[in-house]
């Protein structure tokens, strides 16, 4: 009775939190009407309890990240909570589409992990100062570029003061592996409300990328899905029971292969090149690995180690290429 009684008391706690955040943004918007200079907010960061919207953070009464929204669900509940405005940061194109259907607008503003680069920094920061909010920023799990870019942007545009002990990204859970996010919100400073007026960003509901920012996109979502089965014993699991292993194996192992083909990719320093060869290497013997496994009745243990030896050497390869290549602090110039 004594923790049904304590739940309650949580689940009312935060009804009166998010009450008290409606009020709060009712008047900010009205008084936004009679002054250009946002007012910063007193409202320590903490995370929302949601169930579709994974890694959920409230950071100022105008601005929450997240990360993506878990199907239809997940826009139900942005609207829901009464957000207006999606901004993705990350590189997978928008589902615009289902976002239009519960009557909320995206707006793609994406960036890597190395940090975020000046003229995309004016830009987030005057997407949540003058788009209809609140607004939601997301990336793919919520827990490394959306909390960036929300407290850069949020610290931009005046809505929260400087943050150089990073508390939002700590709060998000991100790795300190990734210095470059780490760097661009200890370096964020209030940007002059006559810039951001200068600035006119297009704020595209899906923005046209590179082919090697998409090619990373859709190898990300192959290894993720392999991560998955892993942690299953390489064994489908019911959410998602049409997966097949060894066909995601050979999925990645062609990723790694046509990622290697790309002209921006041939002339890359031939240590790059190594880890897409030696990914591309151990992707096809984890393939040929699944099929044997999947030919015998009674799988051998010698077989399961093997299995998670190769994809152990595949995720080290990942993690050692984005230290060196992805995740290391862009130049910036201020």
């Amino acid at each position: 009775m004594q923790s049904f009684g304590m739940k309650a008391v949580k689940s009312l706690m935060h009804l009166s939190l998010m009450f008290a955040l409606a009020i709060v943004h009712e008047k900010a918007c009205s008084a936004q009407e009679e002054t250009t200079s946002p007012t910063a907010a007193r409202l320590a960061p903490f995370k929302l309890d949601t169930k579709h919207l994974p890694n959920a953070i409230q950071i100022h009464e105008r601005v929450a990240s997240g990360g993506q929204p878990d199907g239809e669900q997940g826009f139900l509940e942005l609207k829901e909570l009464r957000f207006k405005t999606i901004v993705s940061v990350d590189g997978a194109k928008p589902d615009v589409a289902i976002a239009r259907q519960f009557g909320l607008r995206y707006v793609h503003l994406p960036h890597g992990y190395s940090g975020i680069d000046p003229e995309r920094v004016s830009e987030l920061a005057k997407a949540i100062r003058d788009l209809d909010g609140p607004i939601y920023i997301h990336c793919h799990h919520g827990k490394h570029r959306s909390p960036a870019a929300a407290a850069v942007a949020c610290i931009s545009a005046g809505l929260i003061e400087p943050d150089p002990t990073c508390s939002i990204l700590k709060l998000a859970g991100t790795s300190e592996n990734y210095r470059g996010l780490f760097d661009v919100v200890k370096s964020a400073h209030r940007i002059a409300e006559s810039s951001l007026d200068a600035i006119q960003p297009e704020f595209p509901e899906s923005a046209k990328l590179p082919p090697m920012a998409v090619a990373m996109v859709d190898l990300e979502r192959t290894y993720a899905q392999l991560e998955q089965l892993a942690h299953s014993q390489w064994k489908p699991s019911a959410d998602h029971p049409a997966l097949d292993p060894a066909h995601e194996a050979l999925l990645l192992r062609e990723q790694f292969t046509e990622m290697l083909r790309m002209e921006s990719v041939v002339p890359r320093t031939v240590a790059f090149r190594k880890f897409l060869i030696e990914s591309k290497s151990d992707a096809k013997l984890l393939e040929e690995t699944l099929r044997m496994k999947k030919q015998e009745q009674n799988a051998s243990p010698s077989a399961a180690s093997r299995l998670s030896e190769l994809f152990a050497r595949i995720s080290a390869n990942c993690t050692n290429c984005h230290q060196q290549y992805r995740d290391a602090p862009i130049e910036r110039k201020y």
